[in-house]
């Protein structure tokens, strides 16, 4: 079955190939024979009802520095695609919630993976809260009396955006820490909503599980560890991939969120563990697929495509 693909992402040749799951993702799409096209999410439309893209016929090879070809580019309406690949990085700001909107309108004549809708209601950090039985104690909030009495409860604990994405602005605040009121003050000139609170997990010394579940399903996992001058485990900021496997409380954990996300239409999630605890439930433009392949876990992209295929022809 050959499928007509168009990626929303950001700009193709920004990418660093050798960990974008978007790639992988394209890799594979082009393997099976699907036909490929690419736009930047800045030239989503909305004409009269109907969602329009300027799109260019793409093709992709894994050599770094020549890795894409586009053709000119064409005004196209997106229902005449097969399948649309939401798959844009944050930030998650109101030019993310629109582009999930126009998607919207499709879905009925288009698969959009992720679902578009469950995307916008479902964003990392707060879709995560919906089970707090499996998060460390978590506070959401911009109020300084509200962070001060948790701190004080915690001790150690960890500060980071609501909407953030790859490590940024991450800051670790111990007991005695006399930065706080200087971070606080930053936080509270930079993000105008609200910031996430965490009690501090030491276990993120041993690694921050990325575990990927495809259509609710555990498909792989790779353990990242941090740098050692670094609180952050993410890859972009200097953690190092390593190999893994589940722990009783991961497959429970995994086991709990299957459901959930099967039901929003999230066939591609990325979540985050440390210890016994998950953090994050990543939706938006989950990664992990090469660093999981890498280290000797299955072919993830091909899982994905083939759910995706499935769930076309199911169509």
């Amino acid at each position: 079955m050959r499928l007509n693909v168009a990626v929303q992402m950001d700009p193709i040749g920004r990418i660093n190939i050798k960990g974008d799951s978007t790639f992988a993702l394209l890799l594979e799409a082009q393997k099976r024979g699907h036909a490929l096209s690419y736009y930047t999410p800045d030239r989503l439309v909305q004409l009269d009802g109907r969602v329009l893209a300027g799109v260019e016929a793409l093709s992709v090879r894994d050599v770094v520095g020549d890795h894409y070809t586009l053709s000119p580019p064409r005004r196209t309406e997106l229902t005449e695609f097969d399948v649309v690949l939401l798959r844009q990085d944050p930030p998650f700001d109101l030019a993310y919630i629109t582009s999930t909107h126009f998607l919207e309108r499709i879905q009925g004549k288009t698969l959009v993976i992720n679902d578009p809708g469950s995307v916008r209601n479902a964003p990392e950090k707060v879709f995560v809260t919906e089970f707090p039985q499996l998060m460390p104690p978590t506070l959401i909030t911009r109020d300084l009396g509200e962070i001060k009495a948790f701190r004080a409860k915690h001790s150690d604990i960890v500060m980071k955006p609501l909407y953030g994405h790859g490590g940024g602005a991450v800051f670790r605040i111990t007991k005695d820490d006399l930065n706080f009121g200087s971070l606080y003050d930053m936080f509270a000139t930079t993000f105008r909503e609200q910031w996430v609170v965490q009690k501090y997990l030491p276990a993120v010394k041993d690694g921050d599980k990325r575990i990927i579940l495809v259509d609710g399903d555990y498909a792989g996992a790779v353990n990242r560890i941090p740098a050692a001058d670094d609180l952050r485990s993410n890859m972009v900021r200097g953690g190092s991939p390593a190999a893994t496997e589940l722990t009783r409380r991961e497959t429970e954990i995994c086991t709990t969120l299957g459901p959930a996300l099967r039901e929003r239409g999230l066939l591609f999630v990325g979540i985050d563990v440390i210890g016994d605890y998950l953090t994050e439930i990543n939706v938006t433009s989950p990664t992990g697929i090469r660093a999981v392949k890498n280290v000797g876990g299955p072919d993830i992209a091909a899982l994905i495509w083939d759910k995706i295929e499935a769930k076309q022809k199911a169509r």
